[in-house]
């Protein structure tokens, strides 16, 4: 398969996760919207954080290090290893589930019985689930190498369906039952999502579709199980020595970012989010696929070197476009935004200095999304090695800086310390980059750079917008917020028609690829 195959396929992967976000995104909200006029919010409260935080945490430090590496194989390589060193994911997502789950009931503080009834079971139904999701690893792992977008869509629209369904069911007919209700639904939508993976497999291999598809590494579905025969290691050794180094980097990263994580995912990074985390995983696979991992550029096939630099290019660029955008008309639109979310509560305190910052946070975070994306797929595993190294240093210059800004300027200072560990790891990110491509002509890293007409743009919206806050809102009533919301719409339309114009590059690749996977869609 080509590059440019690949990349067409990672576009329409890209392109469904999108879709994905935003459905998941609506039902949650609606769902949240309905379960709170039946439960109490100190219920919602501990599901959307507490058991939600379990369930993610244990899943992510059980699988996160074994799907880059796992997706970073070669066509050559013996997918009966790759499979067995997936299946560990199992037991180590018993233990982590144990461990975490011990600290949630042992060591944090215990809701009220009377006030959340049936707190141990959640914890422990919430640990199962993650579980459960990883018996499907090394078919969801063969499913993505394979680019099946069909069955991504399916399986998790069906799930999350399914779970919305149950959960609005048992709330209006069982109420008392509180978190029984949550533990049950998220056991549904795991069980759900592994079973959807699992018969598309059982039929896909027993019909003559299968026969016709021979980049399929695998003939029958005992394959996809442990196997140990005395030919082989039991393990790829190279891969399991890349899933160490890549556990290590998760581990220090999970301690980073997760302080923040669910207050920039609800609201202040919710947009940056939706767009590039299908957008991050999925050219991970692209440039995974594309490119020879630790090889320099210059000794690889140059048609997918400058394929990938292409696409790095105008990720890099679409990137820096929504970051900014974000920023620019976040900064003068935090205010009006929690005024609209929460009343006077929210706009008149230190809510809004919070999200402007959170919005600079957010420019930041979609930049290194992006760069973290195209380095850990070129990496060598001593570079991945090197980059831990970094990534421990940084882990207590963090600490240090976080207590210091803390004191100084509150919650704003967290954020601020967040912003510095981004920074670091974007620049390390672009260091890698530079040195991949010093000896090639390719210079992906312009996508970094905007023409001065939309810099111009940027900058008078700003300003224009600043201003509009001052005299407009939010004390003036809802005629002046509407004058000011247009007055954004205005400056956002000019922004965007100016990049229209001057970002022909990007455009043209968002047209080719995005418009494209659509229209395959529809053919296929």
């Amino acid at each position: 398969m080509g590059s440019r195959e690949v990349l067409g396929q990672a576009a329409r992967l890209a392109s469904s996760g999108l879709l994905l976000q935003v459905l998941f995104r609506v039902i949650t909200f609606v769902l949240n919207a309905f379960v709170l006029r039946f439960l109490s919010k100190e219920i919602v409260g501990i599901v959307n954080v507490r058991l939600t935080l379990l369930y993610s945490t244990t899943i992510f430090l059980a699988r996160e290090a074994f799907r880059r590496a796992c997706l970073s194989g070669g066509p050559q390589r013996d997918w009966s290893q790759t499979f067995n060193l997936l299946w560990l994911t199992v037991p180590l997502g018993v233990f982590w589930s144990l461990f975490l789950g011990w600290v949630w009931l042992r060591l944090l503080e215990v809701p009220d019985p009377n006030v959340v009834s049936h707190y141990g079971t959640g914890v422990v139904v919430f640990g199962l689930s993650a579980v459960v999701e990883l018996l499907g690893e090394p078919f969801w792992v063969l499913a993505q190498a394979q680019m099946f977008v069909r069955l991504k869509v399916i399986a998790e629209s069906l799930s999350v369906i399914l779970k919305s369904v149950l959960t609005a069911f048992l709330v209006l007919w069982l109420p008392h039952w509180g978190l029984y209700i949550f533990s049950l639904a998220q056991l549904l939508y795991t069980t759900v999502l592994v079973l959807c993976y699992v018969i598309y497999f059982t039929k896909l291999l027993g019909s003559a579709e299968s026969n016709k598809q021979q980049a399929l590494p695998i003939s029958r579905m005992t394959d996809l199980l442990p196997s140990v025969t005395r030919r082989r290691a039991f393990v790829n050794w190279n891969e399991a020595k890349l899933t160490w180094s890549f556990f290590k980097q998760s581990f220090l990263k999970q301690i980073l970012t997760e302080g923040v994580y669910d207050i920039v995912n609800n609201l202040g990074s919710l947009v940056a989010r939706l767009i590039f985390q299908p957008i991050e995983e999925s050219f991970y696979i692209f440039f995974a696929k594309v490119l020879e991992r630790g090889k320099d550029a210059t000794l690889q096939k140059q048609e997918d070197v400058a394929v990938a630099a292409t696409v790095l290019e105008s990720l890099l660029k679409l990137a820096l476009l929504t970051g900014l955008t974000i920023t620019i008309f976040g900064f003068a639109y935090s205010q009006l935004a929690l005024d609209i979310y929460g009343g006077a509560m929210l706009s008149s305190g230190s809510g809004p200095i919070l999200l402007r910052s959170y919005c600079l946070y957010v420019l930041l975070l979609a930049i290194n999304g992006v760069t973290e994306c195209f380095t850990f797929a070129a990496m060598s595993k001593e570079e991945v090695d090197r980059y831990n190294f970094t990534m421990l240093a940084l882990s207590s210059s963090f600490l240090g800086l976080s207590y210091l800004l803390t004191r100084w300027c509150g919650s704003v200072g967290f954020i601020l310390a967040n912003c510095f560990n981004m920074g670091v790891r974007i620049t390390q990110s672009l260091w890698f980059i530079h040195r991949y491509y010093g000896r090639s002509p390719h210079r992906p890293l312009a996508g970094l750079y905007l023409s001065p007409a939309l810099l111009g743009a940027f900058a008078l919206s700003g300003g224009i917008t600043s201003v509009s806050e001052v005299f407009l809102c939010c004390e003036q009533g809802w005629p002046a917020r509407l004058a000011h919301i247009a007055v954004g719409a205005f400056c956002l339309g000019v922004t965007l028609g100016t990049a229209f114009l001057t970002e022909t590059k990007l455009i043209n690749f968002l047209r080719t690829q995005f418009g494209g996977s659509r229209l395959a869609d529809k053919t296929s």
